[in-house]
């Protein structure tokens, strides 16, 4: 039995325990924004959502569709994740962790959905297994079987396609420069400079050495570069 003095201390660390669950499990709700196939934000949120489990084609990334013929697949899982939430707009969301970038990593519902869930269903997204538990492998091996969305022609793993990976198809047509981010390597590292920055002008790309280009900051700093002075 504990001492008459302890029960008031220990009445408060149980308080604080309830209340700290309380606010780790409070959904996050609102209308919302999509940012990008696997992003969204919540209006009146400053932390964006990234939704867990699932990894989507970069926004500038190609595919090519069952007739080889290529489309912005990026766009196209955007759209699927607009069409999800619907004109509503409105999503609930349960955080699962945070990501290295500050963004919410959730579960998210949309009109009796789990968004998650259906994006892989649908074959606009890929199970991320190294930042899964598992759970939508039986979604993915379905939509694979179906051919639905991105199964149904060829593409680049999104993980991959960061690293540099790119369809044939889409390497062959690499001086189009839609992804116009260089991914500069020099005795300070590996830096990228975006478009209109101090030395991006006057920076040059040896593919041949290593350096590449980017669309995306984002991109950038996962295959291992990072933006000046930083």
């Amino acid at each position: 039995m504990f001492p008459s003095r302890m029960k008031p201390f220990l009445g408060a660390v149980a308080l604080c325990i309830l209340f700290i669950t309380g606010i780790s499990a409070a959904p996050l709700s609102g209308q919302a924004d999509v940012v990008d196939g696997d992003t969204l934000s919540i209006r009146g949120q400053s932390a964006r959502i990234r939704l867990y489990g699932v990894d989507t084609p970069e926004g500038q990334q190609t595919c090519e569709d069952a007739a080889g013929k290529r489309y912005l697949c990026g766009s196209q899982a955007a759209d699927a994740l607009a069409a999800l939430i619907g004109r509503n707009g409105r999503v609930s969301c349960q955080e699962e962790d945070r990501d290295r970038y500050g963004r919410i990593v959730a579960v998210c519902q949309a009109n009796g959905r789990e968004i998650n869930a259906e994006l892989i269903r649908q074959g606009w997204a890929l199970e991320y297994k190294q930042y899964s538990d598992g759970r939508y492998s039986g979604d993915e091996a379905e939509a694979r079987k179906a051919k639905r969305g991105l199964w149904a022609g060829k593409f680049v793993e999104p993980w991959d396609w960061r690293r540099g990976e790119r369809l044939a198809s889409e390497a062959s047509t690499g001086s189009d420069r839609k992804c116009a981010i260089k991914g500069n390597i020099s005795s300070s590292g590996k830096i990228y400079h975006v478009p209109g920055s101090k030395n991006y002008a006057k920076t040059n790309i040896e593919e041949s050495n290593g350096e590449r280009w980017f669309c995306t900051e984002d991109e950038a700093r996962a295959a291992g570069w990072r933006a000046p002075g930083g």
